[in-house]
């Protein structure tokens, strides 16, 4: 079939039509008016040959008058890829052979560098893509524009955004030209722009037919002719929201902070990992006394702080518990939503946000006994904790007589069952937090005395890290190497660790390395991720980065003993100027001080001891997982970690067939593996809190636009004028007058877009939102004002660019 008519197009029909004309058929199918058209199907495609009789039949049953000509290629306008703009549209064509020099331009366009480079960017197999051609009947509209079901910017969910133009919707998406935006929701509007209150209110309405329909978040484009009707030339999924929040019973508003960040880990969790992390995060929080409700979204660890914030007695403490793991950004999202209504404390607030009981009462007692004692006596706190982490690396391992998939189970599931529950955990967290506090409290205690970055230098070469003792024993391993110098350095990493599993790799004391540390990973704190003994792949790019190090004194070795001595120094040094200047406060601070040198570096202990149960756990399920490969019941033994628990036990009990399950849910862990920023905070109704706060006030070095994506970006700008001659290295600001899809492909290595026209919904911030840079559009003469090199900081949340000084003189001859 190389030409169908759209009304006869299906959802169903993606591969033989494209994204594009698929999303037209089911909007004509759902009752919507479209243009009438065809299209000139993947198959003609796949031909190489335009089919002329059949194109110019039914060119000729739409009344042979003008006509746009768009692409619509199977890899497009899918959930998390829109390709706003990187194939080509060519509009007003008029005659037959216009109409086919238009189809071959738009088959033409799907290898161009643009949707190349978007297509290498979103992990899409050039080779897999098809191009079908939508023609449709030409609308000739007095306003067009887009309209978002869900804000786009800020990811609220219950706000419709809209960009307008008189004439040509072209205007709006490809950012040449000022736009009317709107902002609908529950407030009536009043007529303003080239939008009447009647036209807004009828693209709402059409807004929320068209995601009821779709079941997602929908980016429309539509025209409004002469004669006041509307006409909707293409519903896509919106590609760059962040997942909302899960429909939740409690009361609305409620605010999830993210906590996986906590852990260097910004990427997805797999299923089996976050079935067990929420358990186990929820259970250490409740040892301190705190109840947080961890929530999955978008793969990542959510952690439930309303009731918190609406309790009277933990809102006051709330954001300066967040300084210690979560850090300014948290800091500032919260004070944010502590200063909004919607979370004022309420009577019941202090009961669901966990008001102190008995079982409360005893972790502080715990929590005060443990911290004192390790204070008073470090060396014999840090003995315990190792003593208990020893215990708990030996009681981790499986027992002998596990013979069956169902013994293996039971025994994951009462590993599950029993996190955290051993007294022994007191012996390695209360050393932890005593630390933690031993380094935090001095910076109080000692303002207009010492200032952050002496404290910071006093807390450098930390002593006791196990982090710090690994990095140091692989550099042992890279300075031990000898003869196998050569080998390491000229052979990638991964055939090294391939040699090293086949035992054909020389011994350079890998194995015994694996022994100690190979529990250890990349996103450890996941079962889905596999472990360094594993596959010790990133264990060998390491040792060869050691090995290029050619000054000695640059070693990790040399650097840690450094900034252990600075250390030293600093502190007597500051400890006899506190004392001097603040006896009281002084004293205390100084003492402090070497208690944190002697116990914060503990905090990576507690991780690395909560490893060894995960590693036997991982080991475990991939032998489930194997045993159900072998039954038919997996297509591979690593899709266990697709499933929860709870699944495997119907799958090995009850022999359901949950297949489709695993696919499903590797293709969103794909999909989500590809963004490249999580928000700090979301809100229920899906707002991205980040996004909304007010704005830093501006001074003389601060241009202001408008906000198109949000992120914080410091770096060098190059401002562009032609992106056919750009040359944009990692890390530049891209500066520009205006973008168009033609520019899509510098973002690749671009920290930042600035721009002086645009609009939110152009293709230009559109991509760079799904590319995960900022972007701040609209901001007057910025190619003027700012100049190549000069050192930049955009704000896409503020819709900010501060300019730091003058242009740098060894950056300003850069090609």
């Amino acid at each position: 079939m190389h030409v169908i008519a759209l009304s006869e197009v299906t959802a169903q029909m993606t591969a033989l039509v494209g994204g594009k004309a698929a999303g037209l058929g089911e909007l004509i199918r759902h009752g919507e008016r479209v243009p009438d058209g065809f299209c000139v199907t993947t198959e003609a495609h796949r031909l190489g040959v335009v089919p002329t009789a059949e194109v110019v039949a039914a060119y000729q049953r739409l009344g042979a008058g003008p006509v746009a000509v768009r692409s619509s290629a199977t890899a497009e306008d899918l959930p998390d890829a829109s390709f706003a703009g990187q194939q080509d549209t060519v509009l007003d064509v008029t005659g037959t052979a216009e109409l086919i020099a238009a189809i071959e331009k738009c088959w033409a366009s799907l290898h161009g560098d643009r949707a190349t480079a978007y297509r290498d960017a979103h992990g899409i197999d050039h080779q897999t893509v098809r191009m079908a051609v939508v023609v449709q009947r030409m609308v000739t509209p007095t306003v067009a524009g887009v309209l978002f079901t869900a804000n786009p910017l800020t990811g609220r969910r219950d706000e419709m955004a809209v960009d307008a133009a008189a004439g040509l919707g072209t205007t709006v998406v490809d950012g040449a030209a000022a736009v009317d935006h709107y902002i609908l929701d529950d407030v009536t509007r009043t007529e303003a722009g080239c939008l009447t209150a009647t036209q807004l209110a009828r693209l709402r309405a059409t807004g929320e037919r068209l995601q009821a329909h779709f079941g997602c978040p929908q980016d429309v484009e539509w025209a409004i002719d002469a004669d006041d009707v509307l006409w909707l030339l293409q519903s896509r999924p919106i590609t760059s929201l962040f997942p909302a929040p899960p429909l939740s019973e409690k009361p609305l508003p409620r605010v999830y902070l993210e906590f996986g960040h906590v852990q260097g880990m910004l990427q997805p969790v797999t299923p089996m990992g976050m079935s067990t992390l929420r358990t186990q995060i929820a259970a250490m929080l409740a040892a301190l006394g705190v109840r947080v409700e961890i929530v999955d979204i978008g793969g990542r660890l959510y952690g439930d702080l309303t009731d918190l914030a609406r309790d009277r007695s933990s809102r006051k403490r709330l954001v300066k518990l967040l300084a210690v793991d979560f850090g300014p950004r948290a800091q500032a999202v919260m004070q944010h939503v502590l200063a909004d209504p919607r979370f004022a404390p309420t009577s019941g607030g202090a009961r669901r946000g966990g008001a102190p009981g008995a079982a409360s009462l005893r972790t502080a007692r715990r929590a005060v006994v443990g911290i004192l004692r390790a204070l008073a006596r470090p060396e014999a706190a840090r003995t315990r904790m190792f003593e208990a982490i020893e215990q708990l690396r030996v009681g981790s391992a499986a027992p002998a007589d596990l013979r069956t998939t169902a013994d293996r189970l039971r025994f994951v599931q009462a590993q599950d069952d029993d996190a955290n529950a051993d007294d022994s955990a007191d012996a390695i967290m209360w050393p932890i937090v005593a630390g933690m506090l031993a380094a935090a409290l001095p910076t109080a205690l000692l303002k207009g005395v010492a200032g952050p970055d002496e404290i910071h230098t006093v807390l450098g070469g930390m002593p006791h890290n196990v982090t710090i003792e690994m990095d140091l024993a692989l550099w042992r391993l890279a300075q031990g190497v000898g003869e196998h110098r050569q080998l390491l350095l000229d052979t990638p990493p991964a055939e090294l660790a391939a040699r090293h599993l086949r035992g054909t790799l020389p011994d350079i004391g890998m194995a015994a390395f694996l022994d100690v540390y190979g529990h250890r990973g990349v996103a450890e704190v996941d079962l889905g991720v596999p472990r360094w003994a594993e596959d010790p792949t990133p264990v060998f790019a390491a040792v060869a980065n050691y090995l290029r190090v050619s000054d000695p004194q640059q070693g990790p070795d040399q650097r840690f003993r450094r900034a252990a001595s600075a250390a030293e120094t600093a502190l007597e040094e500051l400890a006899t100027r506190a004392r001097r200047r603040r006896p009281v406060r002084g004293t205390i601070a100084g003492f402090l001080l070497r208690r944190a040198r002697s116990l914060a570096g503990l905090r990576e202990a507690g991780k690395f001891a909560g490893l060894y149960p995960l590693r036997e756990t991982r080991r475990q399920l991939l032998l489930i997982g194997a045993d159900l490969h072998a039954r038919g019941s997996l297509d591979q033994p690593d899709d266990i970690m697709f499933l929860t628990l709870d699944e495997v036990h119907t799958v090995v009990h009850q022999g359901v067939d949950l297949r489709g399950t695993v696919t499903a849910r590797r293709a969103v862990h794909r999909r989500e593996l590809r963004r490249r920023t999580v928000p700090v905070a979301l809100l229920s109704d899906g707002t991205d809190v980040e996004t909304v706060l007010p704005p830093a006030s501006s001074g003389d070095a601060t241009l202001a636009g408008v906000g198109a994506s949000a992120g914080r970006v410091t770096g060098p700008a190059r401002v562009v004028h032609d992106p056919g001659t750009a040359h944009v290295e990692p890390g530049d600001v891209l500066v520009a007058a205006t973008t168009d899809p033609g520019w899509t492909p510098l973002f690749l290595t671009a920290a930042a877009l600035v721009t002086e026209t645009g609009a939110i919904m152009a293709h230009g911030p559109t991509v760079a939102r799904e590319y995960g840079i900022p972007a701040v559009i609209c901001v007057p003469d910025a190619t003027r004002t700012i100049t190549t090199g000069q050192l930049v900081t955009v704000d896409g949340g503020a819709g900010t660019v501060t300019l730091h000084g003058p242009s740098a003189p060894e950056q300003e001859g850069r090609p």
